[in-house]
């Protein structure tokens, strides 16, 4: 059985080929049977576990454990908030193949899961690019959306803290990405052309009224019913898309528009799928402004847990961007 460190993970795993990867699993059109459970100690308890399965039938059986902690930022020092395990296992005969870094594995499932929507679905001219939330993620999805717009050729971040935007800016600005932190969030987001959330926001921090016609909005942080990053503005103007159907209601960013009746579960236009096989074309105006609600799931877990396996098989030496 093969275990692959968090060094490992980020070494292998580069965005290029993880994102074709992700393409052409949902391309096959087959989609792995796939269950979750998402546990709190407390009712109100802010921590969470959540364990995903999901089986590809005579191909490979993957398995999720991770915590995620939000006030393990707070720590000194600092813990990632996302921690935990991914396991795959032979789908024919249970053998266990190998083992890797949950969070690693999460950063680069999540953040290549949102640059294919992004790829999909945002302008081929996108220029500027910005980022709510500056946690772990954040500088993932910065690579993950250069990787595959190279057209960007702004970005900027913004959080609560500055000081945490300033830190990120700071170390993008390091490997070279054109990037600075901001304050006023909303001339931020009128002046975006690719808008992506990595926040655990209860309540809404995009404005739809704000966001400039072709602009794609790309929401990875809100998982839970009451959690939401966007204001129901950009729901009614948006082109609404997710990366899977199968609880994609459970996020606020699908389940209050619902309640509210301005959306249903058949008024979104697509999922990966869907737009992968070519069933739903994608982006189909310039001006036209999208929605991708990135609501993850084992199945993308097994993806990206096969690609690396792959990976570590045929180019043991790769080093990741």
């Amino acid at each position: 059985m093969q275990v692959f460190s968090a060094d490992d993970v980020h070494r292998l795993l580069d965005y290029p080929s993880l994102v074709e990867a992700l393409r052409a699993a949902h391309a096959a059109d087959r989609m792995p049977l796939s269950r979750s459970s998402v546990m709190g100690e407390l009712p109100d308890e802010t921590n969470k576990f959540v364990s995903l399965v999901a089986w590809a039938a005579g191909d490979v059986i993957a398995v999720k454990l991770v915590g995620v902690f939000p006030s393990n930022l707070a720590l000194t020092p600092p813990e990632p908030s996302v921690q935990g395990l991914v396991t795959l296992f032979h789908g024919a005969t249970g053998r266990p193949l190998m083992a890797a870094d949950g969070a690693a594995m999460t950063f680069r499932k999540t953040a290549a899961d949102s640059a294919l929507g992004v790829d999909l679905l945002a302008r081929h001219d996108a220029e500027v690019l910005l980022i709510v939330g500056s946690g772990g993620l954040a500088p993932h999805v910065a690579l993950a959306h250069t990787a595959v717009r190279p057209s960007i050729r702004e970005i900027l971040i913004w959080n609560r803290t500055a000081k945490r935007a300033d830190d990120t800016a700071a170390g993008l600005l390091a490997e070279g990405l054109p990037v600075r932190s901001v304050t006023d969030l909303d001339a931020a987001v009128a002046r975006a052309d690719i808008i992506s959330c990595v926040t655990m926001s209860t309540s809404p921090l995009v404005k739809g009224a704000l966001l400039k016609p072709g602009t794609h909005v790309d929401l990875i942080g809100a998982y839970l019913p009451d959690m939401r990053e966007a204001d129901d503005d950009v729901v009614r103007r948006a082109h609404v898309f997710v990366d899977t159907r199968n609880g994609c209601d459970h996020s606020g960013e699908i389940a209050e528009p619902i309640l509210r009746g301005l959306l249903t579960l058949d008024s979104i236009e697509g999922d990966l799928f869907d737009l992968c096989t070519g069933r739903h074309p994608g982006r189909t105006a310039p001006d036209a402004i999208t929605m991708y609600k990135n609501v993850g799931g084992g199945h993308l877990d097994l993806f990206t847990a096969r690609h690396l396996g792959v990976i570590a098989e045929t180019a043991p030496h790769r080093v990741a961007p």
